[in-house]
């Protein structure tokens, strides 16, 4: 049987985790922390519980997949609730559209906020998303790429997606589908998860509108950091070993250079016939192969925006009309984005996300109390904001947005995040979103997830193939465990993945 270490229990090491021990393979995954989570981490304080990572959860089924692979029931590891409203989206003039589930809800909830003709105009974009989804997973998302020469591999797919549109802009693809701009908004501002305005990013990215739109929007119980316990629990179950409270400290490499192992701090080795590193790509290469030069892309690639993010858990009410997750959307759009991305500044007039869990798990927060997840996009670490000087400055922003609102604002506990901190957390420019997804970063042209100078290793994660958010990496760890099964010699699969 075949040993591989993966570095990181964050959800692409995970996934990848549970994908190789499905395969047969000896896992020992190592996380430096005393929990499992990555990025998507945990607070506790006064009796509130801070996720510290991603709070939109969409794309039930690629979780499913992972606990499948590793032969786990989903249901029973991880109970979860369809949020309907997924989102409500609040604009500058008072009124708001909801993000319903269900295309005769959202469609309605168009033809009542709208008018009849954006309400038919979405029975159309609809078609055009799940067209997009469906050519774009299986030959562009979930596919490894060795050189931009696999593109033409499936030149019908290719021929399928430049006839919907797909390399064309996103902005202009929606506004020619919507005459009421807060639709325009509502369907664009997902390319900011790809680290792009809405203007320049390629029309293919509404694959993330139909994640969040189309398939729904989820909450687990206990909250976003129940994810990676219960994914933790299917790796163990099937078999991984997993170290916690373990850093990485160095590569072992054979005499030929293949990787040996690694060695943690303290100095023990453990040996692997491969090795799966989940860190950010920059820092991986410079903690863990120093000799080696990083690809170019990885060195000089354009970053994705950063944001600051505000834990905040606070006694009081919450304003009327409030959800799970209400999107704030400002007067300025296309100028704040150029503030944001072109000049490295503040959005002068910024867009915010507030999240408010305890709105389906009330056991999240004191009686009488939420939790609230506030977020403002950012410049990363190239731009010109002095984060010395704008933390404070932030935080009293975002305080009086709250009190405008309406929201809490008598604080017990807090956390605010803002670049600095997501440096120091090991992400490259101060970003948790990684490389942008322009298309010279995008499925071929992306870092990939293979080490050709060091055979044996392999990547998984946001910074590779195919990207940022959940879905995407939980997608990666599939993708490195398939280059590990590719690499190592062949091995019976466990009897509970044959099951599953």
């Amino acid at each position: 049987m075949s040993r591989v270490v993966v570095i990181g229990a964050g959800l692409a090491g995970l996934a990848t985790a549970c994908h190789l021990s499905g395969s047969g393979h000896e896992v020992v995954l190592v996380e430096r922390e005393s929990i499992p989570g990555g990025r998507g981490g945990r607070i506790h304080d006064q009796g509130y519980t801070f996720d510290t990572g991603p709070t939109v959860l969409t794309m039930r089924g690629l979780i499913d997949d992972v606990v499948r692979a590793a032969g786990g029931d989903l249901d029973a590891l991880l109970p979860m609730r369809l949020l309907d409203p997924g989102y409500r989206a609040k604009y500058a003039d008072g009124s708001e559209i909801l993000v319903r589930h269900g295309h005769e809800n959202m469609r309605e909830e168009i033809r009542q906020k709208c008018g009849p003709r954006d309400a038919a105009a979405f029975d159309d974009f609809s078609v055009w998303l799940r067209k997009l989804y469906d050519v774009e997973m299986p030959h562009f998302i979930d596919a490894n790429f060795d050189s931009p020469l696999d593109l033409v591999a499936s030149p019908s797919a290719g021929a399928r997606l430049l006839g919907l549109g797909g390399f064309g802009r996103l902005g202009p693809a929606v506004a020619r589908r919507f005459e009421d701009d807060r639709l325009r908004r509502l369907f664009t501002f997902q390319a900011m998860y790809a680290g792009l305005p809405p203007s320049s990013a390629l029309a293919l990215y509404a694959v993330i509108t139909y994640m969040d739109c189309i398939e729904g929007v989820w909450f687990p119980e206990g909250g976003m950091g129940a994810v990676p316990v219960a994914l933790a629990k299917a790796a163990s179950d099937a078999g991984v070993e997993i170290r916690y409270d373990a850093t990485v400290s160095r590569l072992l490499r054979r005499a030929d250079g293949a990787v040996a192992g690694v060695e943690i701090d303290g100095g023990e080795k453990l040996a692997a016939d491969a090795v799966v590193c989940t860190l950010d790509l920059p820092v991986a290469y410079k903690h863990l192969l120093p000799e080696l030069k990083a690809p170019r892309v990885v060195r000089k690639g354009q970053y994705s925006p950063s944001a600051v993010v505000w834990h905040v858990g606070a006694k009081g009410g919450l304003p009327a009309g409030a959800h799970h997750h209400n999107i704030h959307f400002a007067n300025a759009w296309d100028s704040s984005f150029d503030a944001l991305i072109k000049q490295g500044r503040m959005m002068p007039d910024p867009s915010r996300l507030v999240t408010v869990p305890t709105v389906t798990d009330p056991s999240l927060a004191p009686e009488g109390g939420h939790v609230l997840y506030v977020l403002e996009p950012a410049p990363n670490l190239d731009g010109v904001v002095d984060w010395t000087q704008q933390r404070g400055r932030s935080r009293e922003e975002l305080l009086r947005f709250l009190e405008t609102e309406g929201y809490p604002t008598d604080i017990v506990a807090e956390e605010l995040v803002d670049p600095l901190d997501w440096e120091r957390q090991g992400m490259e420019r101060g970003t948790p979103f990684a490389l942008a997804h322009t298309f010279l970063q995008t499925g071929p042209f992306r870092p990939k997830n293979v080490e050709k100078r060091v055979p044996g290793l392999f990547f998984a994660g946001s910074g590779t193939t195919p990207g940022v958010g959940v879905p995407m990496v939980l997608v990666s760890g599939r993708l490195a465990a398939q280059r590990v099964v590719d690499h190592l010699p062949a091995v019976a699969p466990r009897r509970t993945a044959a099951v599953a």
